[in-house]
């Protein structure tokens, strides 16, 4: 019998070591204690185990209380009962990295994520069982939903990783943004989320549960905020405090599309704005983008990069200015935190949109002046003081009488970040390739797959999402004297394909894709048949499935028909109708099943005559890891569209021959006025994306390493060759009686490119000189501060660089240092 002593031994060395999360109206509580919070969005699998100590590491150097992650079902349950939680999928370490580094997490179990990922994180297995409709009160799909959340909280608990338990993590999430699209589910809808709140409650994690864009989440579930902005966020209930769980640092790419940007000065607006207004809970999506390795992109036609303009780059470098701009802004946040959370608020409107918050506590006030005008600055006279705020800007005085910060001015450096050539190879713009066809004949000549019906089935339901690809095969038979044969005749096919390659008797009559996010279209060519057998082989490619909507599941994929072939004698057209004909299936390629993509692949290569410019090819290579510890990228540039291995490691899908809209780009980016995802964008005409990253860990340091491709409708691979990325020069701007830093990440500053202390124009990399400067050569000064350092500290100041006379004008800094 267990005694008495040893029982109340044990619940005292259990709450030594608990966490007690909880909350009001104002804030998330922590032992007992309002907090001010800001977290990072950082996806274990867009990034790799290798690199999460680093990533972590740099949120916490930025500022961050907290990491946030989604939970994927589809990579850990990719069939029905069989999990993966190996290398990136290790949800366990992650979390344990988090815990490692002093910080807490934020996790979102959901299961249904979007994210920009692969069928929004549900598994397609889960599609394909009968009856199945996702997000309702559908009974196979709460029964999934339920199992897969409630593993995923015992194998948490197991590690005891809930704060509840002495663990990191002081928040989950059940569901995900369905307040965005519960209107087409009806009641059902309703019932289904008040079915999550109490399965989720049932769970007994001993942290609070949230649900985003929610306000109707039953209590006790937090209603939360995704968006651009959420500064007039107001929560459902009076005791659930004011959080953002999406504050979009950026936005995804699309491939066709342009890179979009957000520019720093807007981001930290809004987050001071979300304070001033507030809130006390921010999450930055994403802090760390990452990459969609292999096939786990969605969209469809995400890309393979999901950088996100984040304030960490896709590979793991600081995202100069954004990265310390927002550094600044949360030192300033957590020195008010006491002030934010218990003290009373009070706002002074100066109209034009401009206004003044003040919070005070018996020990002090702080204040936040605002101003949402997008064209003119504001003066705002506040106790016997006058103060100008730049337009779309908020300044912060944590003292209510000196300005610490204004978001739109920024006092941290800019990074500029280049590529250098692989030192490692003598030749590194030339690798030397092998190749070999993919094989089709089965398919093209035989149309043998491995099942058939005498119906066209979406791309989903056949191959389960086990690969990208689906055979389409039928045959047609046509007499002699069919008045079908010596006519004009093509072959039409309506299609949902996202990509289609078509084949007649062997022979390739094409392929087409969608554009400009249809993806819905009719693909047409001429054909000629002959008297007898005719074999019909179509190629049905997915780019990722559709990953948000009311019923997104439900999408259609692949080719759904109807099929014709079109023949015409005169004026009369023939139209013969294919859909209802014997269809063969086949998922996936040979070349796939046989794991050409292995560096062990036993398979037979050839280095003759290398083609270029061939559809459906293997192309392979060997290369030398680039020296140093920089991030590696492979330029694909030449390529058509594919998938590419480095060492048996699928680094993702590419399509270098998608090449963006030439309009939509301008060489300036107004901050001010509210942002949208097409605002600022930049890439106009060029690839969507031409570099890959390809993880450190991925590498030989020692010996060859083998690259892959797997080319689809063709192209040259001459042109591909390894780089690596790192800060090429580092610029900063800023007004007097400012400190900057300068840093090269980890290498010296080789030389002052330029430098001028007065009025100087343009941006980083085109600084001018203006019409005032100072006597003292600025050039000099520097060159003798911070050449050979890795780091230097600037003053800004008359002291240090003289007194130009610049009528009236504020004096300013602009520096350039070559790393």
């Amino acid at each position: 019998m267990v005694s008495l002593r040893f029982i109340l031994c044990f619940l005292l060395v259990s709450s030594v070591y608990a966490t007690i999360v909880s909350h009001d109206g104002r804030a998330i509580t922590i032992d007992g204690h309002r907090r001010v919070l800001l977290s990072g969005s950082i996806h274990y699998p867009r990034s790799t185990p290798e690199m999460w100590p680093d990533l972590i590491k740099k949120g916490k150097e930025g500022g961050l209380d907290a990491i946030e992650t989604y939970v994927f079902w589809n990579a850990h349950e990719p069939t029905r009962r069989q999990y993966d939680f190996s290398g990136k999928l290790d949800l366990i370490r992650f979390l344990k990295t988090i815990q490692d580094e002093g910080l807490y997490g934020v996790l979102r179990i959901g299961p249904y994520a979007c994210a920009e990922w692969n069928y929004g994180g549900f598994p397609v297995w889960l599609h394909n069982m009968p009856g199945m409709v996702f997000r309702t009160t559908n009974k196979a799909f709460m029964d999934e939903m339920q199992n897969f959340t409630t593993m995923i909280v015992d194998m948490v608990k197991k590690e005891k990783l809930f704060a509840s338990q002495g663990g990191p993590i002081i928040l989950a999430q059940i569901e995900n943004e369905y307040g965005n699209v519960m209107g087409p589910y009806g009641e059902s809808g309703k019932e289904y989320i008040k079915w999550c709140a109490n399965m989720a409650q049932s769970l007994d994690v001993g942290v609070p549960w949230i649900m985003c864009q929610q306000n109707d989440a039953p209590q006790p579930m937090l209603n939360t905020c995704n968006g651009f902005y959420c500064d007039n966020f107001e929560p459902n209930n009076p005791n659930t405090p004011k959080m953002w769980t999406e504050n979009w640092t950026g936005w995804f790419k699309q491939w066709g599309g342009k890179n979009p940007h957000r520019t720093t000065k807007d981001v930290a607006f809004s987050v001071a704005r979300f304070f001033q207004r507030g809130g006390t809970f921010n999450n930055y999506y994403m802090y760390h983008g990452g990459t969609n390795f292999d096939r786990t992109a969605g969209g469809p036609y995400i890309t393979t990069s999901y950088d996100y303009d984040a304030p960490l780059d896709e590979y793991g470098n600081l995202n100069q200015p954004k990265y310390g701009h927002l550094k600044q802004l949360h030192d300033i946040l957590h020195s008010m935190e006491k002030t934010l959370t218990y003290g009373n608020i009070s706002t002074i409107d100066y109209g034009n949109s401009a206004s003044a918050t003040i919070y005070r506590t018996e020990e002090g006030s702080s204040c936040f002046f605002g101003n949402g005008n997008e064209n003119s600055d504001s003066t705002i006279n506040f106790q016997g003081e006058s103060y100008v705020v730049p337009a779309w800007s908020v300044t912060i005085l944590p003292d209510c009488k000196n300005e610490a910060y204004n978001t739109a001015k920024i006092t941290t450096q800019t990074s500029m970040m280049v590529k250098k050539p692989n030192e490692a190879e003598d030749d590194p713009s030339t690798l030397k390739w092998s190749w070999r066809p993919e094989n089709m004949d089965n398919f093209l000549l035989k149309g043998k797959g491995e099942s058939t019906n005498r119906q066209l089935f979406d791309q989903k339901v056949v191959s389960n999402d086990q690969s990208d690809y689906l055979w389409y095969m039928t045959t047609v038979k046509f007499k002699k004297r069919d008045p079908f044969l010596g006519k004009s005749m093509s072959l039409r096919v309506n299609s949902t394909a996202h990509v289609l390659h078509a084949f007649v008797n062997g022979r390739y009559i094409g392929n087409q894709h969608a554009e400009n996010g249809n993806f819905h279209y009719v693909f047409e060519k001429e054909v000629k048949f002959k008297p007898g057998r005719n074999v019909i082989s179509l190629l049905s490619i997915t780019v990722g499935l559709a990953n948000y909507g009311a019923f997104f599941e439900s999408q259609p994929a692949g080719i759904t028909g109807p099929i014709f072939i079109i023949g015409g004698n005169g004026d009369e057209t023939i139209v013969k109708d294919l859909s209802a004909h014997k269809w063969s299936y086949k998922t996936g390629l040979n070349g796939f099943e046989n794991q050409l993509f292995r560096t062990e692949s036993v398979s037979k290569w050839s280095v003759e005559s290398v083609p270029f410019n061939r559809t459906m090819t293997w192309y392979k290579s060997t290369f030398k890891a680039p020296l140093g510890n920089d991030p590696v990228v492979v330029d694909l540039l030449g390529l058509g569209k594919g998938t590419a291995w480095v060492n048996g490691n699928n680094i993702g899908r590419y399509w270098p021959a998608f090449i963006s809209n030439k309009n939509g780009c301008s060489a300036t980016c107004n901050y001010r006025g509210a942002y949208h995802s097409e605002k600022c964008q930049t890439n106009c005409g060029e690839p969507t994306q031409r570099w890959y990253h390809v993880p450190r860990s991925f590498l030989n340091t020692e010996g060859d390493n083998t690259i892959v491709l797997f080319e689809e409708m063709g192209g040259n691979p001459s042109l591909v060759n390894f780089k690596t990325t790192r800060v090429g020069s580092v610029c900063a701007n800023v007004y007097e009686k400012n400190n900057i830093q300068l840093s090269c990440d980890r290498k010296p500053i080789s030389a002052i490119k330029f430098a001028s202390f007065g009025n100087p124009q343009g941006n980083c990399g085109s600084f001018e000189k203006g019409s005032c400067e100072a006597s003292n050569n600025a050039v000099d000064i520097l060159t003798q501060l911070c050449v050979g350092k890795e780091i230097c500290s600037i003053d800004v100041s008359t002291e240090k660089f003289g007194a130009p006379d610049c009528r009236g004008s504020a004096r300013k800094l602009a520096v350039e240092a070559i790393c």
